[in-house]
């Protein structure tokens, strides 16, 4: 405990005055007192950890889960397809835990691009807080990332996508991405990724400290012919749920347009609760994040 110092009232005229070797002890003093405070206490009530402990037994299996939802948040809210992330490696992290067993995350990590150009090396780099609910889905998250694909060539490359879909004179409909040799055709990637943007929706949805999700196939997938201006389209996905190893079907209702917030809607299949089992989303209004710098 740290001991309170008073002034000592200025002596009258007259009256004794601190000797100099006096003076020098009150220094140190003052000085041991200082250097004692912990870090970053100046201007901080510590308010913002009240309530929370420091986790001492950290696993760096909750860092990466804290990554893996952090990050498929993020591809959800940036709406990109030809920009889509996955996890290189978590930096550092540390995280606090409370009298309920819910755990705050901090972390840093990088990226990559999700299906990089040969020969392209570029990483990224994003911060993030994640906040886990004990046992129940839908962390809060709250992620910046650094610039990663430049955004004149992402929006070239979103715009010839939903051109190409738009002029469709059939809209399309395809059945297993990748086939059952783990293959998936070129001209087939995009809309994978643009499938797997509704998919990182679901997945952060569902993830919770202890399990979480891997797009492993889309299996169907059909596009609705509008009059509006956007992309509109229903399609299936097998989600494998780890650690339980279990194929979970989702089917998912995606509204695209570029460089606009994805419309998601889905229902997924399995042992979940009903309110876990299905969702609705526009991307502009859930958890906090900061893409002003994507």
């Amino acid at each position: 405990m740290q001991p309170r110092w008073q002034l000592l009232p200025a002596p009258g005229p007259g009256g004794p005055r601190p000797t100099a070797p006096m003076l020098a002890l009150l220094l140190l003093l003052a000085l041991q007192g200082a250097a004692a405070a912990p870090a970053g206490s100046a201007g901080s009530t510590g308010s913002e950890h009240s309530g929370w402990r420091q986790d001492a037994e950290l696993q760096s299996g909750l860092l990466q889960q804290a990554a893996r939802a952090a990050l498929h948040f993020f591809n959800f809210r940036a709406g990109s397809p030809s920009a889509l992330r996955v996890v290189s490696a978590v930096q550092q992290g540390r995280a606090w835990v409370n009298s309920k067993k819910e755990r705050k995350v901090d972390l840093v990590f990088t990226t990559e691009r999700y299906n990089p150009e040969e020969g392209e090396e570029r990483l990224g780099k994003c911060s993030a807080r994640v906040f886990f609910r004990n046992e129940k889905p839908r962390p809060a998250i709250n992620v910046t990332c650094t610039r990663f694909v430049e955004k004149s060539k992402r929006q070239q490359e979103d715009y010839l996508l939903y051109k190409h879909m738009k002029q469709l004179k059939t809209p399309l409909e395809v059945v297993s991405i990748p086939d059952s040799h783990g293959h998936i055709d070129p001209s087939l990637r995009p809309i994978w990724e643009l499938a797997f943007l509704g998919g990182s929706y679901v997945m952060w949805e569902k993830t919770t400290q202890f399990s979480h999700y891997y797009m492993a196939q889309l299996s169907s997938l059909k596009q609705w012919k509008t009059n509006d201006n956007a992309i509109d389209f229903d399609y299936t996905v097998l989600l494998h749920e780890f650690p339980t190893q279990e194929i979970i079907p989702c089917r998912i209702h995606l509204v695209w347009y570029p460089g606009k917030p994805l419309k998601v809607k889905y229902h997924c299949h399995g042992l979940q609760t009903p309110e876990e089992a299905s969702g609705i989303e526009e991307g502009s209004a859930v958890a906090p994040t900061e893409l002003s710098n994507f």
